[in-house]
């Protein structure tokens, strides 16, 4: 019998969640994400130290007004130089993120979007092998729409609500990371007592409500499930379009032999579209719902955070 993983990939196309080339390698995604947090750990992991050294020798050549631009700078080549490594092990696209501390910023994220993909064309690598991702933020949201227009399409992350997809969906954004693990956490802590089998997850439930919204109302963008904290939760979004999956998990998946079944796909039934949701409804909608609200600020400052580390890194190699 085929692995858990070959099976998946069958009904989802399986993303590598991780800057980890040995991983990449082994697994064989189609696409792979990264995020501030990848970023740092897998330049922590001493992996990337050829690059690391190039982009530092590339940033001292280069004409600064300051040293924090200098930083930003290094930061820039560092993740661009990060994804062209890794669209060498997938066949697909790399996800490379614009700055956390640029979320509530619609004019500071077109920048430093066009600023990411300027830097992979010098290298050769054209837009259709990226996607910039964004924080689904209404700023963000509205940053996507814009680069969506220019041909720059967008992966927007840290969705943990419905009105969140929405309006991602509305806005033409060209694929979305709603997060299961994440939005799991936020309940354990509310209901400790409670136990939650997989199919019964809070996350799941969110991720197959917005697959089945966005089909049935005909709906481009894709659904990505992210952020899984066990396989049971992958196993119960099979069908999803895509999945995007941690090495520990994509071993887990790959080491596990047994039948596995499609659990969403299209059913054919069409619904017509509601109006487009308006900045005050989304606002609304967003700030009603207690969780989201929570996990995206946290999901923000903590991106930031990892960004800063990287920031002092580099600053530290630097000097």
């Amino acid at each position: 019998m085929k692995s858990l993983l070959d099976q998946l990939k069958q009904y989802s196309t399986v993303v590598a969640d991780t800057g980890d080339l040995d991983a990449i390698r082994r697994y064989r995604p189609v696409d792979a994400t990264t995020n501030p947090s990848l970023v740092l750990k897998a330049v922590e992991s001493g992996r990337y130290e050829t690059l690391l050294d190039q982009v530092i020798a590339m940033v001292r050549a280069e004409q600064h007004d300051n040293a924090e631009q200098r930083i930003r700078s290094a930061c820039d080549h560092l993740t661009v130089g990060m994804g062209k490594a890794i669209l060498q092990h997938v066949p697909g696209r790399v996800s490379t993120e614009v700055n956390a501390d640029l979320s509530f910023d619609t004019r500071g994220s077109l920048d430093k979007a066009r600023h990411l993909i300027a830097l992979y064309e010098n290298l050769g690598i054209g837009r259709d092998r990226v996607l910039i991702k964004l924080a689904a933020t209404w700023e963000g949201i509205a940053a996507a729409e814009l680069l969506e227009k220019e041909g720059i399409q967008c992966n927007l992350t840290l969705i943990f609500s419905f009105v969140q997809a929405r309006a991602c969906a509305e806005a033409g954004v060209y694929l979305i990371s709603p997060f299961v693990g994440r939005i799991l956490d936020w309940y354990r802590k509310a209901e400790p007592e409670r136990d939650f089998s997989p199919e019964e997850e809070p996350g799941v439930r969110s991720v197959s409500e917005i697959y089945r919204y966005f089909r049935s109302r005909e709906y481009d963008t894709i659904v990505m499930g992210a952020s899984f904290r066990n396989a049971g939760e992958i196993l119960a979004l099979a069908g999803c379009d895509r999945l995007t999956i941690s090495p520990a998990l994509l071993e887990a998946l790959e080491q596990t032999a047994e039948p596995l079944e499609q659990k969403l796909h299209d059913t054919g039934e069409r619904v017509e579209r509601p109006a487009r949701l308006t900045e005050s409804e989304f606002r609304w909608a967003f700030n009603e719902d207690t969780m989201a609200t929570e996990k995206l600020a946290e999901g923000i400052r903590g991106f930031a955070a990892d960004q800063h580390k990287l920031e002092a890194l580099l600053r530290q190699r630097l000097a």
